[in-house]
């Protein structure tokens, strides 16, 4: 049976890689290529993040990408993933990254356990469990025992990892962690089945399969149903346990996941030879064999070698039976795997029996049988310690109940006094101070009502300023430019002006009739602004297209000052802001621009991208400004009004409706100018901002 462990997360979109086409003929070729994608993508991401220019290695998303390759480097490269796990811990450290830094504890000890290190993998995973502890994050907690009680199990030390398991469920349970709980029922399964007490594992294995068909994880539930089938397996329930492994394999090849699907197979290959199918069970094993070259899966590979053996020694090709058994011992010794120096140490001894080598056989013999004991009495002390764990963690989880009961018990009592004595002091309260309380509700009301009447009076009085203000600049602004077209228009018709002299006056009627569509743009915006009529609908918004906009319908009057207007915006320059706000801020400050700049000067506007914000300034050469003219530019109230180097007018609305549109899109603006050395004007736009997601 197989260990149950916490995998990291990959998004969905890394899970890359075409169907499994042919796979019992070449599982290697499909899926080892698939898994090969998802790490060369999360290469290709990790190298993007290092190449932008506002790259930091504190970045948590990098640190998490770190994690998620390591995690893929798990049953492939080893080394990979020592690599990866210790700079994800350095990082993780500078960055004060909790998560990162338990995360990195957890690759480093899966490192350790899978090389045999039991004693450093369960240091790392301690580590991992009271930094989680130390910082309150259940899960990750839970998730830390879980992984540690595993490890106790590998050593042998079945009290420790039940106490440990236990512990899991307990805090699982409290937070609904279902995987969790699901996990910690295969694993202490594991521990029963070690003691070949077949009746209890399946119940646990039960109870996780449960669990999965409830919250529908079709990995996992492929996992559970592996270990029901090794466990049918072992209790010669062939026909249950070939079902149960068949809907593995569909689920494991469908998902491409190698160390699983290799256990699968080698399962299958079980089932085989204890049909005395040789045959069969020997094509499975290799299939297994095959996926094993690309998984780094040692405890897993001793079983495979294992039933290799035995198969060549039933269809009596003991020299290949000899090979697989010496590799699997070989193995067992450098990892330390009790179970598996047993099992090759008694075809060890098989083979060289047959081949009537006795010294031999007998020396091996003797290695299984000392093991064999060995095994035997630490068996009967972990059933015994196992069941004292049980019961003691019982007894005292049962004896902190009652205490908690107790207290709770006084704590009522407290409580129910603390009421009582609360009630009497609101009733003598309310008794003593009721006159009271109803002079000051009717004084409330009364400043309530008067405070209501002030700010009625307020927002009357900012209505009829408005239209005062609008009335007068429709009077003092727009009424000279109609009248005088109106004059010509009067005049041309009546035959006093000629075809060709009133031809003469439009380009200068163009101009007026241009700055009179401007103006009334403004005043309808500013009035929609100053009477709440205005709605500010935010978007993705490219910057560099507005620009273009207003360069083009700005160019006429640019060439009739030779003004060169420069713009300096980078192509797809995206903002999240109200594209027709921005428009009108835009022109307005082009528009000045143009008005203050002399004949053959020059208009720069560009954009400098930030983090979190676009800062767009419109820099000129023309007439500058004065500190006082620059403290009023920006007032609400104020109509400053100036003429342009040509005697253009404006109706000083420009500027005030910029400040209000700039700050509806959370910016700001600003201006640096001098007196002849020309304006500066300066504005801040939210950017659009890629986001990542992660899954846990």
């Amino acid at each position: 049976m197989k260990f149950k462990i916490f995998k990291q997360s990959l998004r969905k979109n890394l899970i890359l890689g075409c169907a499994f086409i042919c796979l019992l003929f070449n599982p290697k070729s499909n899926i080892a290529q698939t898994q090969d994608s998802s790490r060369t993508t999360l290469l290709s991401e990790i190298k993007n993040i290092k190449k932008s220019n506002n790259f930091d290695s504190k970045d948590t998303l990098y640190i998490n990408n770190l994690l998620y390759l390591a995690d893929q480097y798990r049953f492939h490269n080893l080394d990979s993933l020592m690599i990866l796990s210790q700079e994800s811990l350095e990082l993780s450290k500078k960055a004060s990254f909790i998560n990162g830094e338990i995360d990195s504890y957890h690759a480093l000890a899966g490192y350790y356990s899978d090389k045999g290190m039991i004693d450093l993998a369960i240091t790392n995973y301690t580590k991992a469990y009271k930094l989680a502890d130390k910082h309150e994050k259940p899960f990750l907690k839970a998730k830390s025992l879980s992984d540690l009680a595993k490890e106790y199990g590998y050593k042998g030390e079945y009290s420790k990892a039940l106490k440990w398991y236990l512990a899991t469920i307990e805090i699982a349970e409290k937070h609904d962690y279902k995987n969790i709980i699901s996990i910690v029922n295969d694993n202490i399964a594991h521990l029963y089945l070690e003691q070949k007490d077949y009746e209890q594992a399946m119940v646990f294995l039960q109870r996780s399969k449960n669990i999965h068909e409830e919250i529908g994880n079709p990995i996992f539930l492929a996992e559970t149903l592996s270990n029901i089938a090794s466990t049918y397996a072992d209790m010669n329930k062939l026909d249950y346990a070939m079902y149960n492994v068949n809907i593995s394999i569909a689920t494991f090849e469908k998902e491409k996941i190698l160390e699983w699907l290799a256990y699968c197979y080698e399962i299958k290959g079980k089932i085989y030879l204890k049909k005395n199918k040789n045959n069969w069970a020997l094509y499975w094993y290799k299939q297994s064999e095959l996926l094993h070259q690309e998984i780094e899966d040692d405890r897993g590979k001793i079983d495979l070698l294992n039933g290799m053996t035995e198969a060549y020694l039933n269809i009596e090709k003991d020299s290949l039976a000899e090979i697989y058994a010496f590799e699997a011992f070989n193995l067992s010794k450098k990892i330390g795997l009790r179970f598996g120096i047993k099992n090759s140490a008694h075809n060890l001894s098989k083979i060289f029996k047959n081949k009537n080598d006795f010294e031999k056989s007998l020396w091996y013999h003797e290695i299984y049988q000392t093991t064999y004991e060995s095994l035997s009495a630490i068996s009967n002390e972990k059933a015994l310690n196992m069941l004292k764990t049980r019961v003691a963690y019982d007894q005292q989880k049962q004896k902190l109940i009652i205490e908690n009961e107790k207290a709770l018990a006084q704590q009522k009592i407290y409580i129910y006094v603390f009421v009582i004595l609360l009630l009497i002091f609101i009733i003598i309260t309310f008794i003593v101070y009721r006159n009271e309380q109803e002079q000051k509700k009717l004084n409330l009301e009364l400043r309530s009502k008067k405070t209501a009447l002030e700010e009625k009076q307020a927002y009357l009085n900012e209505l009829n300023q408005t239209k005062n203000k609008l009335f007068s600049i429709i009077g003092h602004d727009l009424r000279g430019p109609i009248g005088a077209f109106q004059g010509l228009l009067k005049l041309f018709k009546e035959g006093e002006m000629t075809q060709d002299e009133f031809l003469n006056f439009v380009p200068k009627l163009k101009v007026d009739i241009d700055t009179i569509s401007f103006t009334l743009n403004n005043l309808l915006s500013w009035g929609q602004t100053q009477l709440n009529g205005s709605i500010t609908k935010h978007a993705v918004t490219n910057l560099d297209c507005i620009v273009e906009e207003n360069i083009a319908l700005l160019s006429e009057i640019a060439e009739s000052k030779s003004i060169s207007l420069i713009n300096r915006i980078e192509p797809n320059c995206q903002i999240w802001s109200d594209p027709n706000q921005i428009d009108i801020i835009i022109r307005n400050l082009l528009s000045n621009a143009l008005k203050f700049t002399p004949n053959n000067g020059t208009i720069i506007i560009g954009a400098i991208q930030k983090i979190k914000t676009c800062e767009v300034y419109v820099k000129d050469n023309g007439m500058g400004m004065s500190e006082d003219i620059i403290g009023k530019l920006f007032e609400k109230d104020s109509n400053h009004t100036t003429y342009g180097t040509n005697n253009e007018k404006g109706t000083g609305l420009g500027l005030s409706l910029c400040k209000e549109m700039v700050e509806k899109n959370n910016g700001k603006i600003w201006v640096h100018s001098a007196i002849g050395k020309g304006s500066s004007f300066y504005f801040t736009i939210p950017r659009i901002q890629k986001r990542y997601k992660e899954s846990a």
